[in-house]
This record gives structure tokens, sequence and C-alpha cells, in this order.
């Protein structure tokens, strides 16, 4: 097995990642009445960028921004950044379980995209597995259809954007490595963010009543001495889930790996038991056993897969 479809080491990437990014979310649910959402984007992105450039300069490696795919960079910087954006908007009116549930649709845009683009081919028993899982994701959620909301759709609409990035990352994975990748998606978010600042950081047109819109257009620096030690935190936090799960995305294949991005309903769920006292039903825990249930199947299926491979392979 290649390292570029190391799977098993890729799921323990995404696994970590998903743990991290629980945390994450907990603290911009906990700070979005006194931060602005692009302030918040700003700070955290800054940070992660200094420790990750500190980082290249200790173990003395060669900061390279030098991509081999400049149109597909800069689609997955505009795609992650504004992906992110609908997602973290979506916590000033959601629960962490339930915008993180909306969100696993993107495990079905990943597969998809891996099909056409990756050439990858989904045998009948992880499309199985995907849409047990993408049920499980639904029992969990439990959604209302009667009134049907439409901002419900900012998960969803992170969820597109993230498996376009992610598949970006394995294409371009060839020659740009994970630093480099990394590298672009501060320096875009960063760029984005200032202009961000300079038409709406002043509390230009901060005169909605909607807390949503509030956190989107929310002077910036109102409460620096609460909310910047908060996003100092994420910073660190992201930089730390990021790598984990462009490493995942990197080595294995991404209509794997995206299933046990489920994993993180649970930490969604624990996080916000300990800080919201959000506390899960039945249906959530039964609804959470399927998503768990259909990610083991895919990780056993796939380590029989590359056992029957490399036994089929003549000695050299």
């Amino acid at each position: 097995m290649t390292q570029s479809q190391n799977n098993p080491r890729g799921i323990v990437f995404i696994l970590l990642g998903m743990a991290t990014f629980s945390i994450q979310d907990a603290l911009i649910k906990f700070i979005y009445e006194d931060a602005a959402l692009y302030e918040l984007y700003f700070g955290r992105t800054l940070v992660a960028c200094i420790l990750l450039i500190a980082y290249l300069m200790i173990s003395k490696q060669k900061i390279n921004l030098k991509t081999h795919y400049p149109v597909l960079t800069v689609l997955r910087v505009i795609c992650f950044f504004f992906g992110f954006s609908f997602f973290y908007i979506s916590l000033t009116y959601m629960s962490l379980a339930m915008a993180n549930a909306l969100f696993f649709s993107s495990p079905f845009f990943i597969s998809i995209l891996a099909i056409i683009f990756l050439k990858e081919k989904v045998g009948i028993r992880r499309w199985i597995a995907i849409f047990a899982g993408f049920f499980g994701v639904y029992v969990v959620l439990n959604p209302d259809f009667n009134n049907f909301d439409f901002m419900k759709l900012a998960p969803v609409a992170c969820a597109l954007c993230y498996a376009i990035s992610m598949t970006i990352t394995k294409i371009t994975s060839d020659k740009d490595n994970v630093y480099t990748q990394m590298l672009h998606l501060y320096f875009g978010a960063l760029l984005i963010s200032i202009l961000f600042f300079i038409f709406t950081g002043q509390g230009q047109f901060s005169n909605f009543n909607d807390e949503t819109f509030q956190f989107i257009f929310r002077e910036w620096f109102t409460n620096p001495s609460y909310t910047w030690p908060f996003i100092i935190a994420m910073g660190f936090i992201g930089a730390f889930s990021f790598y984990f799960v462009f490493n995942a995305y990197s080595i294995a294949s991404p209509s794997v790996v995206s299933l046990y991005e489920y994993s993180l309903i649970i930490w969604s769920i624990i996080t916000g038991y300990l800080l919201f006292n959000d506390i899960p039903t039945i249906r959530t825990l039964i609804g959470v056993s399927i998503i768990i249930g259909s990610g083991v199947y895919i990780y056993f299926r796939e380590k029989v897969r590359d056992q029957m491979i490399v036994t089929d392979t003549p000695n050299r």
C-alpha cells in the first residue's frame, strides 16, 4: 500500500482533527455575541499562521508559497473561507449537534467528486455504508420539514464547499505539500478578512436586530480583553485541526476518511453538554450508533481489501 493510499493512518488523522474541531466550534458559539465573525476569523487565522511559520523555521524547513496549481489553489482558498463562514454563522442559531449533523452531507458530496475527478471506484457496499451513515445523521437531526427554515441550509453549503476544498487538496497534494497548502489557506483567509475589515470593520452595516447579522457585521475590537484570549486559543486549536485533516486527505482515499468525520457529531454532543447543557436524546444516541457502525464497517472493509492487494502482489 502506497503512502498516497494509507487509509488506516488517514483515519487516525481525521479522528484527531474532528476532536479538536469540536472544541473550536464550542468556543465560537460561546463568544459569538461579543465578537465579529471576521474579526474572529482574522485573529484565529493569524495565530495559526504564526505558529506554522515558527514551526517551519525551527525545523529548518523551507517556507514555500509556490503552487503548481494556481487556479485550483485560489478556488480551494475561496471555498474553504466562505464554507466555514457559513458554518460559523449557523452556530448563532443552532446547537452544535444540529449544525454538525447538517454538515455531514459532505461525505456524499466528497464521494461524488472522488468518482468524477479522482476516478475512484466506490463499490456498492461502501455506498450502502455511506447512505447508512447519512441515515444516521438524519436520525440525529430529526428535522421538521413542516416549517422549513432555509437558514438551516448554511451547514449544507459549508459541506459542499468543504467537499470541493478537500477534493482539490487530494489533487494538489502530489506536488504541493501539506505546509504549502496550509499557508495558502492562511494567507488567503487573512487577505479576505482584511477586506471585510475595510468595508465592514467599523460597524458601517451593524444596524440589524437579528443576532446572526450582528455577528457578521458587528464592529471589530469592541471587547478585545474578553474575546481575544478565546480567539488566540482557537488559533492554536485550528492549526492542529487543519494539519490533521489535510494530512488525512493527502495520504488516504477521500471517500474512506470522509466517513470518519462523523465522529465530530460525538464530540459535539460531549462539548454541547459540558458547555451549554445540551443533553442528547435517545434518538440522538441511536443515530450516532448507526453513524459509528457505518464508519467501522468501512474501516474493516478497507483493511480486508488492502490485505488482499498485498497478498495478490507478486514478490519482487
